[in-house]
């Protein structure tokens, strides 16, 4: 397959593909004319990248771990620790960025409830209070 068949049928850009190529995720070979041709399970593999970026891998991890998902070996070593490791961190992230909505409830509340012990009107009409 060339590189706009593989695009179109995975649903992913030119570019992507070749960034792909690039990070090692995909093989290509290239014809007499500079032209490159995909194996015929490209379409499928370029999906499961899709998901894997979509789960929030980096590259290297993405690297590691899809030749295990498109069953092309056995496990390498660690690679379920490598997956739980990440799941770990996307917990902490999720963690924090609930803190900082909690936070950012805070100040809604504040700046939209007047009667709010700690509403003030720092800006009224459009002119800071200060030069009021």
């Amino acid at each position: 397959m060339r590189i706009g068949e593989v695009a179109e049928q995975a649903g992913v850009s030119v570019r992507a593909l070749r960034y792909y190529e690039e990070q090692g995720l995909l093989g290509a070979t290239r014809t007499g004319g500079g032209q490159r041709q995909y194996p015929d399970g490209a379409v499928a593999r370029v999906r499961m990248i899709q998901q894997l970026y979509a789960a929030g891998l980096a590259s290297r991890l993405v690297r590691e771990v899809l030749p295990r998902c498109m069953n092309e070996g056995p496990s390498p070593v660690g690679f379920s620790d490598s997956l739980i490791t990440e799941r770990a961190r996307i917990d902490r992230q999720i963690g924090d960025l609930t803190a900082v909505r909690a936070r950012l409830d805070e100040i809604i509340a504040v700046a939209t409830d007047p009667s709010h012990p700690h509403h003030s009107h720092p800006v009224r009409g459009g002119i800071a209070a200060s030069t009021a």
